[in-house]
């Protein structure tokens, strides 16, 4: 026996390789150590250091192949036939057409061959962006635009239609969707991923509901953080610098980022994330005067208290002269009531006149803040990616942000925090997430300016002395002041009524302004901890099925609403509901794999409307000898429900109260209101629907029925085509191209329209009766705005064209071109406002260098788009075209393995506007240090 150990001990070396570890190196195309990249073989998967070694610790059997990979590099492929064999491995970038996209059909494939028109950053475009976050950076990209409601919050939207509320995106954080549930909406990468940990961004412009269901009607975002067993080490980024705006001068801002991230056996890694930026807001200050809440600018900047001003001044920024009267009218009750003199109305004219207000940056702190903090444990059982269970926590806290809607609202000490529990196989994943927010200390500051009016002196007494000293002034009775002069009198009005008023900066004012912006019943305070419970699952049969690819899955998401009543009509019960959907899609390619359909269908149900159904064609076919020519089309249809607020919302915004419609709202929402002769009555949500009018008969002097319909899904049917290629410019040169057009088609719309709301009588056959005629003629009207869907006839549609090559080898370059516009037949519904709020042109230019010398590279971007009509529940108005120029220059040191940036955005220094109402946004300047990114 002992004799035969020899030959057996042979036997057994030539089949495995024992206790023999295998090294190697891999290294960037510039020769640089390339850290994090993908090593894999059959039995195991690991990731490079920070000086891009890596150490194969388990037995293989030689010969076995030796795969290397990265996101944004071409995989590298080596056999490996012995343990002495020398493992140096050099990745180069790939085509942005071969990279590897998930989103269009939830199973990998090359961007070239996606069914629909699909937008990708990458880790290099993280590395090599001009702005301050990667977030920003996406803006860059064909068919994305990013609105920035404040310095921490902005919103991506594509294809038009985008408010800054924009509920018809969505951003999904793996897998997770990081909509808040008190707005509906994203509020971006205010609650995002850390710069440090995204491996990858994909987007996808348009319809998306065939797969990923309500409310990916325009676009879906995915991002993809890096798994702690691929991405391992500790990574951390500095970044400094100076904000730059007229209005407030020059100010420093911060941002720090650490990663830390293990992989302590190949069964159990685990990861933390930290975040934090501050920074001075984009000061609002916006004078100019205006119609009203949802009007539009006048222009003719006059202050209030100024000779000639005009007395019934409402600006822009400007917050508090909302209240407003009608001072003839006022002046009669009161000398009814005995608090004026008889006779004093005689000299009084029938003119609104508004209380003087607040500017903007009185009542908010413009210093913003945002934390971001995350932790993932992640246990593979078989030690392999056969499953992996994932366990994510998620905590943002914004604070002094700006979000713009009805109103501005500042986010003060606001919390979203999520959990995710997911399971991940091969072939599937099942997941289930809690999400919930917690407003804080955010409030209303048109509210605020309100209140902070009427807890100072109230209005009653407010116009009451404003008219009695304009009176006194017009009938000669106050010294240096001109009798039977207008302007002059009402000069000495305000002067008169705002004697001993709140004065910014002094203590007395700030303790007012604390109490009022701490105050929910007065509507200031948002008072909000809603949440939902989301669960959803996939699973592919490509194992099981040979013939095609087949997939199913389904969600589905409970809605738990809770503001006490300041927001939704849930003061005295809590509201709840339920949706769910259903999804298969099938995938087959024929005639030498060149032709491949992609059929989709999903079935949705939400407990307040009937089920829908979405279903998606698409076709693509690959020409040429190596298939890089690909034409595709594709038809696909998109819904999007009604909002929690579209729903359920119920409270008073200042000018009007706005009423969510879903049919077992309408009994939860009342108001007591007054009548002209000093009677009281009580509106509720039925009437608001039952008998009011239109806002378009009462500016005609027409009494006609409102006829707003309860709310239900909107619609949309999406045509698109099709073309993606590669071009052979010279032996080592390539021109890739992107393009595509499509043509959008909606149903009834969603939407909010203002209606005036009889105090007493009723519609008799679509006809006022005589109660409901007196209560129009006596103006016992109350305004609502109505969550409701539209009938309007509207339909978008655009093109878009990208051009990536390289000049001299080495420098990249760029272009993108997006046409988009939309049509409206305005006779189908006189006062719906569209709000496609997207140019007509965009022009966005890319050109770099990652290494223009050894360890150097820098990178610009520019964009430039035409001017544009921006409507919004806020104010409508023309955002200017403008030009945009950001740029970068970056040093990396290997020896402490660091790469410095220095860079800034919109260099040309002209300063814009994202909307009317929002702070013109300045310039940034930045230098940062990332160390092992």
């Amino acid at each position: 026996m002992i004799k035969k150990l020899p030959i057996v001990f042979l036997m057994l070396f030539s089949i495995v390789s024992i206790a023999q570890t295998i090294s190697g190196k891999v290294y960037d195309e510039y020769l640089e150590p390339f850290p994090g990249a993908n090593v894999k073989t059959s039995t195991q998967r690991i990731s490079t250091d920070i000086d891009g070694n890596f150490t194969l610790t388990k037995q293989e059997k030689f010969p076995f192949t030796l795969e290397v990979s990265a996101v944004g590099y071409k995989t590298e492929i080596i056999e490996v036939t012995d343990a002495n064999q020398e493992l140096n491995v050099i990745l180069k970038e790939s085509l942005s057409l071969d990279e590897v996209v998930i989103s269009a059909s939830r199973a990998p494939e090359r961007i070239i061959e996606s069914p629909v028109t699909i937008e990708r950053l990458g880790l290099n475009d993280v590395k090599n962006g001009t702005s301050i976050s990667f977030y920003e950076d996406l803006a860059n990209l064909k068919e994305v635009d990013v609105n920035e409601n404040s310095i921490g919050f902005k919103s991506v939207n594509t294809r038009g239609f985008s408010p800054f509320e924009n509920t018809r995106f969505v951003q999904l954080i793996d897998g997770v969707d990081n909509s808040v549930p008190i707005f509906n909406f994203s509020v971006g990468n205010l609650a995002g991923i850390s710069e440090l940990d995204v491996e990858s961004v994909e987007i996808l412009p348009g319809a998306a509901s065939a797969l990923y269901g309500a409310n990916a009607f325009n676009g879906i975002l995915l991002a993809r953080s890096k798994n702690p067993f691929e991405y391992g080490g500790i990574s951390t980024y500095v970044k400094t610098g100076i904000t730059r705006q007229e209005a407030a001068g020059s100010n420093n801002f911060y941002d720090v980022g650490i990663r830390m991230a293990h992989a302590f056996s190949n069964k159990f890694a685990a990861k933390v994330n930290f975040t934090y930026f501050e920074g001075e807001d984009w000061h609002a200050d916006n004078e100019s005067n205006t119609t009203g809440i949802g009007g539009v600018e006048t222009g003719g900047f006059r202050r209030v208290g100024d000779l000639g001003s005009d007395p019934n001044y409402d600006g822009v920024n400007i917050y508090g002269d909302e209240v407003s009267g009608n001072i003839n009218g006022i002046a009669r009750d009161l000398v009814r009531l005995g608090i004026l003199p008889v006779g004093t109305d005689a000299v009084i004219p029938s003119v609104n006149v508004s209380r003087t207000g607040y500017r903007e940056k009185d009542l908010v702190d413009y210093r913003a803040n945002g934390l971001k903090f995350d932790a993932s444990l992640h246990f593979r059982p078989f030690g392999n990616e056969d499953l992996e269970i994932v366990w994510n926590s998620r905590y943002n806290r914004g604070d002094n942000n700006i979000y713009q809607g009805t109103n501005r609202y500042t986010l003060k000490d606001f919390l979203l925090q999520q959990h995710k529990l997911e399971f991940i196989g091969k072939n599937f994943f099942v997941r289930g997430y809690y999400s919930e927010n917690d407003a804080g200390n955010s409030f209303d500051t048109r509210f605020a300016a309100i209140n902070l009016n009427e807890s100072w002196k109230s209005n009653n007494r407010w116009f009451a002395e404003y008219i009695g000293a304009y009176a006194r002034a017009f009938t000669g009775n106050i010294p240096n002041v001109p009798a039977n002069n207008a302007q002059a009198a009402h000069l000495a009005g305000r002067t008169a009524a705002d004697t001993g008023r709140l004065v910014p900066g002094t203590a007395q004012y700030q303790a007012a302004l604390n109490t009022v912006s701490s105050d929910v019943a007065g509507g200031v305070k948002l008072l909000d901890r809603s949440a939902f419970y989301h669960a959803d699952a996939n699973y592919n049969f490509r194992d099981v099925i040979e013939w095609a690819e087949i997939q199913v899955g389904g969600s589905y998401r409970l809605f738990n609403l809770n503001s006490q009543g300041s927001i939704y009509t849930d003061a005295n019960s809590r509201i709840s509901f339920d949706e769910f959907g259903l999804y298969s899609q099938i995938q087959k390619k024929f005639l030498d794999d060149r032709l491949k359909f992609t059929g989709s269908v999903r079935y949705d149900k939400s407990q307040n409307f009937d089920g829908n159904f979405s279903p998606r064609v698409s076709l693509s076919y690959g020409l040429g000898e190596n298939k890089d020519h690909i034409l595709r089309g594709s038809f696909q249809t998109g819904f999007r429900n009604p909002t929690t607020q579209d729903q359920y919302i119920g409270f008073f915004a200042g000018a009007t109260h706005i009423l969510g419609t879903a049919q077992d709202n309408l009994s939860r929402y009342s108001v007591n209101v007054t009548n002209n002769d000093g009677t009281t009555a009580i509106l509720t949500g039925q009437d608001a629907i039952d008998r009011s009018f239109s806002a378009l008969s009462v500016s005609q002097g027409n009494p006609q029925r409102a006829n707003y319909n309860l709310v239900k899904p909107e619609k949309v049917k999406s045509f698109e085509a099709g073309y993606r290629g590669v071009f052979n410019l010279t032996d080592t040169n390539l021109l890739e191209i992107d393009l595509n057009g499509y043509y959008n088609d909606y149903e009834d719309f969603l939407t909010e329209k203002v209606a005036f709301v009889a105090h007493y009588g009723e519609f008799v056959n679509g006809a006022p009766d005589a109660a409901l005629l007196n209560a129009w003629n006596n103006r016992d009207l109350t305004r609502f705005s109505i969550k409701t869907n539209s009938t309007a006839e509207v339909s978008s549609y655009g093109a878009g064209l990208g051009l990536k090559t390289k000049f001299f080898k080495k420098f990249d370059f760029g272009l993108a071109y997006n046409w988009a516009r939309f049509r409206f037949d305005r006779s189908t519904d006189e006062e719906f406002k569209p709000g496609f709020n997207t140019p007509e042109h965009k022009v966005k230019v890319q050109f770099g260098n990652a290494n223009l010398f050894k360890n150097f590279g820098f990178n610009i971007n520019a964009r430039w788009q035409n001017s544009f009509v921006w409507e919004s529940r806020f104010l409508d108005g023309v955002v200017d075209a403008r030009t945009i120029l950001d740029a970068q220059v970056n040093y990396r040191v290997p020896s402490i393995k660091s790469r410095f940036k220095l860079g800034g955005t919109n260099l040309t220094g002209k300063e814009y506007i994202v909307a009317p109402g929002s702070g013109l946004i300045g310039s940034m300047y930045y230098i940062s240090w990332t160390i092992n990114d």
